[in-house]
């Protein structure tokens, strides 16, 4: 009652303020299962600045001189609860009593999380660079089409206008996490803390973000922040057989205590012997704290600290044939070890952030926000190593064997299509034998392993195969402050300076030796430079030859990167009844440098010691309007050029050897432009959006083993190869649409749709290094242009529908449909390299028809997913419980997620004899996309 009578006392007291002529709207917001009273909801006047909060009975008011007249929309949100849209008729020095705003339990929470749910590595995309999946970045818009994005296209690795998330940016309490070395946010550092990072604030694309410059796909800025969240607690319990098959969350908040104290603690566990994959096991723990401290009415203090350690089994891509042999949920990664599964290939994360926030609150209109992180720990991606030799003595003479077969079951000596490749004489009966071997198992025998490992004859008593571990150890030290000034009521100010500091330590070491007692660090395929024997060559560190290395310690290359960015933002906002309009700025310098600690065989000169330093410099504009025809039809559009430092895994050809620098590195170049049309009403909301956009001189690395080539220099034609992409242009442009109606109180319907067309713009300069080669062998122009670019289905469609109850209970499907989905093309064998034989000579036989038909870039088959939701609460007492379902893929529908060709074939002779196969040995690769799948939650909030 306490919110009605202050409401009485409002209506008696207004009348005598309204006389001066100052127009002001209140209203009381109530809970609408409990009736209660709900503070600290926050009421935004849509369009505006204007904006405050509900008080400890529920009730806000508006009460400006600068509230605009006409029809205007109040947004009402809070977390835990759906957000309302409530149109208003303002008229000056009047008052608006909306009486009571019952805000109804948001039953559709759990869907906002589940974009990353079913997440795979591939998708994540966080080291090998085939797919990267944005859904993270957009889980917090309530934009339709971004929505069916993040919940509906994400498990097929689709990709809005074509972008990756090096080319968005995300926040937490206004620090950027997105990774120096690649540009991406790593999203298993922060996994499992679903429950504390539901605040976020989302701007899409290029728009006007009030804590970064932001990029091409769009910024968030997740709050996790200890006096955002509302006092309570949270249990919940999912099953899935996507990536895991079990989580279990807690969270408590504790709300306001005495002495201005808040805090809030989040612990989780997800788990998986394997997820929908074989052999891909997921253990992860999370655990988050925050504590706030109100130190007086100006100054607030926000610790924040979370570590979310996690092991993942990763997943193959694979050829036709295995596919063919196995089926989609093959994985070629693990096999049966003393009737457990072991996954030879893991990446283990262990990387705590600890966040320090200062909050002042220097005047009614200015605020700075002061920030400063830390971030270390370790990332570790687990492989078979058996490319070393091994030293043994026989009959007193030492000597040194070779390392041991590819352990790989689907590696292409082991498949049927090995047998079969001459036509004229092929061998049926060891293909039957390989055939059968691997259907029957197919899987890594790691008793073998052991076996090798174990035959001192052979070995000397030392391992043939180890598991190591490719390890970034990062310390990175964060500063920013973040400056926001209401100049008039309708002009904003945001600034920010920042700055980082990144110590990186990259190395491989013996994590299992697999049951041998030492490891010989020697490349037994290295070979001699002319300025290198072969056995200086084969030396992973000159200044210690020749050496046994056991677990724990490091080998074949130990390096650090240097990293240092600067960055200053500055973005002013005005708010008109017709009109707004935002311009920004943004400019940084950025440095980079490597420290070599072994001296490698190959490249003495160049491997140890500190490489040339590198500086860029960039600057960044961007613009914005928005035209209000009326309060339905709006008119928006957005403009931006900047440049953008090349990220650290580009700066450097061969940063595990040597110090060498890409060849003519610059800064990449972004112009953007979109235009939109909004349409909003209470019984439907459009919006329609064209974009282009161009990026230019890009550098791309890429590692792989290749056959015949060209310029080396020597008879052999094979070598493991670092494929340096310079000057790639590309070019993003499309449409999106995304349209839901009200039909009636209970009956929603959606539809999205993108069209896009994502390709290379020129034809950009390839060379290769290696250390089967001592100088670098330039290949000229790629002839990409026009080729396609992978990462997802180009364009995309949904329809559905959704019903909500009055009795707290909803449900929901869609129909997606997704075509021009185009597998990643190898730049090497669109080089002159391609009409050139090993000799040097051009090839003589060289057909154009049947390069052009083998070098026609692959597309996949259209296909259709139908997906559902649904869930319902319930209130007992003081308690919410409540229940979520997400079914994807009902019809469990076979399709292609995306795939790439191997290099292996460089030339037209050596594609061309594989090409005419019925079984390619190097055919391309593909991932194929999650069958039906669940995920099941059931929660109590208390």
């Amino acid at each position: 009652m306490g919110n009605k009578f202050l409401l009485m006392l409002l209506w008696i007291w207004f009348p005598y303020t309204s006389l001066s002529q100052s127009t002001s709207i209140t209203g009381s917001v109530v809970d609408g299962y409990s009736l209660e009273e709900i503070r600290s909801v926050k009421i935004q006047m849509e369009g505006t600045f204007l904006e405050t909060e509900s008080d400890a009975s529920g009730v806000f008011i508006f009460s400006s001189e600068e509230i605009p007249e006409g029809n205007q929309v109040l947004v009402l949100s809070k977390f835990g609860y759906a957000r309302q849209r409530i149109p208003v008729l303002i008229i000056k020095g009047e008052i608006r009593n909306l009486g009571e705003i019952l805000l109804t339990p948001d039953l559709s929470e759990e869907q906002r999380q589940i974009g990353t749910i079913s997440l795979s590595d591939n998708e994540l995309n966080e080291e090998e660079g085939s797919f990267d999946n944005l859904s993270g970045l957009l889980q917090a818009s309530r934009d339709v089409f971004l929505n069916a994005a993040a919940f509906d296209f994400s498990a097929t690795f689709f990709r809005p206008r074509g972008f990756d998330s090096e080319q968005g940016k995300l926040l937490i309490n206004g620090m950027e996490m997105n990774k120096i070395f690649n540009g991406r946010p790593q999203w298993s550092n922060w996994g499992g803390l679903n429950d504390v990072q539901r605040t976020q604030i989302f701007s899409m694309g290029i728009s006007p973000s009030e804590v970064s410059f932001g990029g091409l796909a769009g910024t968030t800025n997740i709050i996790m922040r200890a006096s955002e969240y509302g006092e309570g607690g949270r249990i919940s319990y999912a099953a899935s057989n996507r990536s895991y098959a079990g989580r279990i969350m807690a969270t408590y908040n504790s709300g306001e205590l005495p002495h201005d104290w808040w805090y809030s603690v989040s612990v989780s566990r997800r788990f998986a012997e394997e997820g929908y994959i074989d052999g891909t096991v997921y253990d992860a723990n999370s655990v988050f704290v925050a504590a706030e401290k109100k130190l007086n009415s100006k100054h607030s203090l926000n610790f924040t600290a979370f570590y979310t350690p996690n092991i993942r089994g990763k997943s193959s891509a694979n050829t036709k044939e295995v596919f063919e042999l196995k089926g989609r949920r093959y994985n070629s990664f693990w096999g049966d070890q003393d009737g457990k599964i072991r996954n030879s290939r893991l990446r283990e994360i262990k990387e705590p952030v600890f966040m320090l926030n200062h909050f002042w609150q220097i005047s009614d209109k200015i605020q700075l926000n002061n920030n400063l992180s830390y971030q270390f720990g370790s990332v570790g991606n687990s492989r078979i190593d058996f490319g070393g030799t091994n030293r043994v003595t026989f009959n007193g003479q030492e000597s040194f064997i070779g390392g041991g077969a590819n352990p790989d079951p689907a590696y292409y000596q082991k498949l049927p299509g090995y047998f079969l490749r001459f036509e004229n004489n092929a061998n049926y009966e060891s293909a039957y034998r390989a055939q059968q071997q691997f259907i029957d198992n197919g899987q890594i025998d790691w008793s073998s392993l052991y076996k090798a490992n174990l035959n001192e004859a052979a070995t000397g008593g030392n391992s043939i195969y180890v598991i190591a571990e490719d390890r970034n150890d990062d310390n990175l030290v964060t500063a920013n402050s973040i400056l926001t000034a209401r100049l008039k009521e309708n002009v904003e100010l945001n600034a920010k300076i920042s700055y980082s500091s990144l110590k990186s330590a990259n190395f491989a070491s013996i994590k299992d030796l697999l049951g041998g007692n030492g490891y010989l660090d020697i490349d037994f395929f290295a070979e001699a430079t002319t300025e290198t024997t072969e056995a200086d060559a084969a030396q992973s560190d000159l200044r210690n030859r020749n050496r046994i290395v056991t677990e724990g310690y490091r080998f074949k290359y130990n390096y650090e990167l240097f990293s240092s960015i600067a960055e200053a933002f500055a973005q002013i906002q005005y708010k008109f009844s017709r009109f707004d309009f935002f311009l920004a700025g943004n400019i940084s310098q950025t440095a980079y440098e490597r420290n070599g600690l072994f001296q490698n065989g190959i490249y003495p000169d160049n491997s140890l010691g500190k490489s040339e330093k590198l500086n860029f410099t960039n600057i960044g504009l961007k613009t914005g309007a928005t035209y209000k025809l009326s309060g339905k039809h709006l008119f928006t559009t957005n403009a931006a050029y900047y440049t953008k430092a090349p990220n650290l895994r580009n700066s450097f050809s061969n940063s595990r050897l040597n110090n060498e620098v890409v060849e003519g590195l610059e800064s990449e170049k972004l112009q953007f432009g979109d235009l939109s049309y909004r349409f909003r009403s209470p019984k439907l909301n459009l919006r329609l959006t064209g974009y282009y956009t161009e990026i230019l001189d890009a550098t791309e690395i890429s590692f792989y083993y290749a056959d015949g080539l060209s310029g080396l220099g020597r008879t052999g034609t094979t070598a493991f190869v670092q494929e340096v992409l310079t000057g790639i242009d590309k070019q993003h442009l499309g449409v999106e649409f995304g349209a839901e109606s009200q039909l009636t109180s209970t009956i929603k319907l959606k539809a999205a749709a993108a069209v896009g067309q994502y390709m290379y713009a020129n034809n950009p300069k390839l060379y290769l290094t290696s250390s089967s080669f001592e100088d670098a062998v330039d290949y000229g122009e790629s002839y990409l242009k026009n080729y396609r670019i992978s990462g997802g289905p180009q364009r995309a469609a949904q329809i559905g529908f959704e019903y909500r109850d009055p009795d707290y209970w909803w449900f929901g499907t869609t129909v997606n449909f997704f075509s021009h989905g185009f597998a990643d093309v190898s730049p090497l064998s669109r080089t002159a390299n391609f009409r050139i034989d090993s000799d040097g000579l051009p090839i003589l036989d060289y057909d154009e028809q049947l390069a052009l038909e083998m070098l026609k870039q692959e597309q996949f088959d259209d296909y259709i997913l139908v997906n559902a939701i649904g869930g319902k609460s319930w209130r007992i007492k003081d308690y919410y419980l409540g229940f979520f379902c997400s079914l994807n893929n009902i019809f469990d529908v076979l399709y292609k997620t995306g795939g790439y060709e191997q290099s292996r074939n460089a030339n037209f002779l050596s594609l061309k004899e594989d090409f005419e196969r019925d079984q390619p040995l190097f055919g391309s690769r593909y991932w194929y996309g999650n069958g039906s799948t669940y995920y099941i939650n059931v929660y109590i909030r208390f």
